[in-house]
C-alpha cells in the first residue's frame, strides 16, 4: 500500500479521499464535475478526468455498468483506512451511556450486552467472541426429579450463571436419591471442573451403588457439554440489520452466505481469532478476510482484555461502504469498556 501512497501526489490523494468519503455518505458514483466541486480544487475538469483515469488504471476506482461516474474499489478502501482515515472520538455522554449498559454483574450477560451495543450503535452486526478459556469450575450441582426416568441437572458456575440439562435415565430415581447424589458432589468436588470431577470419581464410582454410578456418569457427560458451550463461543447481534443494507440486500446469494457463516460459526471464529492476535483495531476489507461470504463486507475487530490478559475479540460486520470514522471508535471503546467490566467482575 505504501507504494500506491508514494505514487499518488497530494492532488490525487485528495481526490481519492473525497470520492471515498462521498461514496460512503451517499452511495452514488461520482463524475469528474461533482468530484471537482466537493474537493474544492482550483483545476479544470479535464485535469480531474486525467487523475481519475490514473486512479482507475491503478485499480483504486472503477466504473459500474449503470453510470459514467466512479466508485472506490476494495483497494481504495484499504488505502483510505491506512493513510487517510481520521476517526471522530465519541462524546463523553455516549461513552457513559455505553458504560452504564455494561453492568459487571455477570460475565455471560456482559458479552451479550457488548454485542447488542455494537449492533445498536452501528446498525450493523455485532459479534463478541469469548475465546478459548481454561475449564470452568463448578460452584454447585443439584438434581431435580422431573418425572419417571427424567432428571434436571442444575449447574451453578462461579459467576452465578446457571446451566440446566435434562437427563434421560435408564431407571427412575426418587428425589431423596437425587438429593443424596447432589450433596455427595457438592461436599467433595465443588471448585473442580467436570473433567477433574470425572478423574477423581474414577476410583470411587466402584464404591458407589450401581444405580448412583449410572446417574453420575450421565451427569458428568452433560456437564462436559455445558462447559464446552461456555468456553468457546461467540454472541452475535443484529444479523437482521444486514437485510436493510442496500449494498448487501440486493444480492441474495451473498446474504445466504453471510447467514450461513453466522450459523456455522467455525470460519467466523477463526477470523475473530486472527483479530485477537493483532494489537488494537484491525480492519478486514472484502477478500482480506479470506472468506468468500464476506467479499462485500468489512469487518472491524478489536481484542478485549481483563486484568491485562487478552481473553476475546469483538467485531462489527457491515458493508465496505461503512462510516469507518464513526464505527472504529465504537469498536475501540466497547472493547475497552467490556474489558474494564470483566476485570471488575473477576475481582469482585
Amino acid at each position: 500500500m505504501l507504494e500506491f501512497d508514494a505514487m499518488l501526489n497530494d492532488r490525487a490523494q485528495l481526490l481519492l479521499k473525497t470520492l471515498v468519503e462521498r461514496f460512503i455518505s451517499d452511495g452514488q458514483p461520482m463524475g469528474s464535475r461533482a468530484l471537482l466541486q466537493y474537493s474544492g480544487l482550483d483545476v479544470s475538469p479535464a485535469t480531474i478526468r486525467n487523475v481519475m483515469a490514473d486512479l482507475e488504471e491503478m485499480g483504486l476506482i472503477r466504473s459500474p455498468h449503470t453510470s459514467s461516474g466512479r466508485i472506490p474499489t476494495a483497494l481504495a478502501y484499504r488505502m483510505f483506512i491506512d493513510t487517510m482515515l481520521v476517526t471522530k472520538p465519541l462524546d463523553n455522554a455516549r461513552v457513559q451511556q455505553m458504560e452504564h449498559q455494561l453492568q459487571p454483574d455477570n460475565p455471560s450477560r456482559l458479552i451479550t450486552q457488548a454485542s447488542n451495543i455494537l449492533s445498536e450503535l452501528t446498525h450493523y452486526t455485532g459479534v463478541v467472541a469469548t475465546g478459548k478459556r481454561s475449564a470452568i469450575t463448578v460452584r454447585q450441582i443439584d438434581f431435580l426429579r422431573l418425572g419417571e426416568k427424567r432428571v434436571l441437572l442444575i449447574i451453578v458456575m462461579p459467576d452465578g450463571e446457571v446451566e440446566n440439562r435434562v437427563l434421560l435415565m435408564e431407571r427412575d430415581y426418587s428425589q431423596s436419591q437425587l438429593t443424596e447424589a447432589g450433596n455427595f458432589l457438592n461436599q467433595n468436588y465443588i471448585g473442580c471442573s467436570f473433567s477433574q470431577i470425572r478423574e477423581k470419581l474414577r476410583g470411587e464410582l466402584q464404591q458407589l451403588h450401581q444405580d448412583m454410578s449410572a446417574l453420575m456418569s450421565v451427569a458428568l457427560a452433560a456437564g462436559d457439554a455445558a462447559q464446552a458451550k461456555q468456553t468457546d463461543d461467540y454472541v452475535i447481534s443484529g444479523e437482521h440489520n444486514l437485510l436493510h443494507v442496500a449494498d448487501l440486500s440486493t444480492d441474495m446469494n451473498q446474504l445466504r452466505g453471510l447467514f450461513d457463516l453466522f450459523e456455522k460459526k467455525t470460519e467466523l471464529l477463526q477470523l475473530m481469532e486472527a483479530g485477537r492476535r493483532g494489537h488494537g483495531i484491525h480492519i478486514f476489507v472484502g477478500s482480506e478476510s479470506g472468506l468468500a461470504s464476506l467479499e462485500g463486507c468489512s469487518v472491524i475487530t478489536a481484542p478485549y482484555t481483563a486484568d491485562g490478559n487478552v481473553i476475546g475479540t469483538l467485531a462489527v460486520i457491515g458493508p465496505k461502504r461503512m462510516n469507518y470514522e464513526h464505527i472504529v471508535p465504537i469498536v475501540d471503546i466497547t472493547a475497552r469498556l467490556l474489558g474494564n467490566a470483566l476485570s471488575t467482575t473477576h475481582n469482585s
